[in-house]
């Protein structure tokens, strides 16, 4: 098969390389899948940089954890009635080397999740860590119907999946963006109110829309947000993290603010999401998706042979939207 991966972490155009690379075989309870579109996140970044220095876990990695394609072969255990079924991707490189970058990946059975005829690969291979991580920091603390959020980076991959799912669960969703072409990602994935960051108040604009505030706020940057993140909740609301650009970064609570008001703060980290929660996620996403409402925006979708571009893209922070690998 043709594959991308790196023996070495470094710099995109120094240790990505794309050759032919052996079939993988499905052992006993897992499927293969005829990649069709390979998604990219930040964590796969991360892992070929040695983020916080992470080591390499294996000696050669075909990255990417997220995908969509088609299964085209089963190990024991599974029923062949699977065979030639659309599914989109999850944890394809976790706890191993060979993720979704490639030609063909195997994968346990259970993360490759029936994906309807009617969507494309394209959504497909969007879904996993943005998406799984989206529900995490917004349902984790209960229904969402009737409720007010704040997505803090609206236009980012989570931020995106988190504006969908809770426009699709009945909330009132207001998203923070940084320049024009971010307004119209969050615009297109329908929150209710955007706000740009560097032109307005935030926490003004919140309250004079809601009265009282949000009572959930998903927040990309926790550590610099913390204060408008405050101003901007409803008694007894929640705010979730999902992540940090800066591994040192410490977070400062005022703490009769935090107290008075009855706040509570929660971290999520994709892979430390209980199984019960990641379970619930899945089978609601696919609800969502299966529904017609889950349509990302695409920043640019690439060939295998221009993966560093994609690679590179993605660390630049100038794309808006998704990248996605075409196999």
């Amino acid at each position: 098969m043709k594959a991308a991966f790196f023996d070495r972490q470094g710099p995109a155009r120094s240790v990505l390389h794309v050759d032919a690379l052996p079939d993988p075989e499905p052992q006993p309870g897992e499927v293969r899948v005829k990649v069709a579109v390979s998604g990219l996140n930040p964590s796969d970044i991360k892992t070929r940089m040695g983020f916080a220095g992470m080591p390499m876990p294996f000696p050669r990695i075909v990255p990417h954890q997220d995908g969509a394609g088609t299964i085209d072969k089963v190990g024991f255990g599974v029923s062949e009635k699977r065979i030639g079924e659309r599914v989109w991707l999850y944890k394809a490189q976790t706890g191993k080397a060979f993720g979704s970058s490639a030609d063909y990946v195997v994968v346990p059975s259970a993360h490759a999740v029936p994906l309807p005829v009617n969507v494309p690969f394209e959504t497909g291979a969007c879904l996993g860590i943005p998406a799984v991580t989206a529900h995490r920091c917004l349902f984790a603390d209960g229904d969402l119907r009737g409720k007010r959020v704040l997505v803090q980076g609206g236009a980012g991959a989570v931020g995106t999946a988190a504006i969908l799912l809770a426009k699709w669960a009945g909330a009132w969703v207001s998203a923070t963006v940084s320049r024009e072409e971010q307004a119209k990602v969050a615009a297109a994935a329908g929150a209710d109110l955007i706000i740009n960051r560097h032109e307005e108040n935030v926490s003004e604009a919140v309250k004079r829309s809601t009265g009282s505030g949000v009572d959930r706020i998903v927040d990309v940057d926790l550590a610099s947000n913390i204060e408008i993140d405050i101003a901007c909740l409803a008694p007894s609301g929640v705010v979730t993290a999902y992540a940090t650009e800066n591994p040192q970064a410490k977070l400062s609570l005022p703490f009769l603010a935090t107290m008075f008001g009855g706040y509570a703060f929660r971290f999520v980290f994709f892979y430390s999401i209980p199984q019960s929660a990641f379970q619930q996620a899945i089978d609601e996403v696919s609800a969502c998706v299966a529904s017609g409402a889950y349509n990302p925006g695409i920043a640019m979708k690439l060939p295998l042979e221009r993966i560093s571009e994609a690679h590179e893209a993605q660390e630049s922070g100038r794309t808006v939207g998704k990248i996605l690998i075409e196999i």
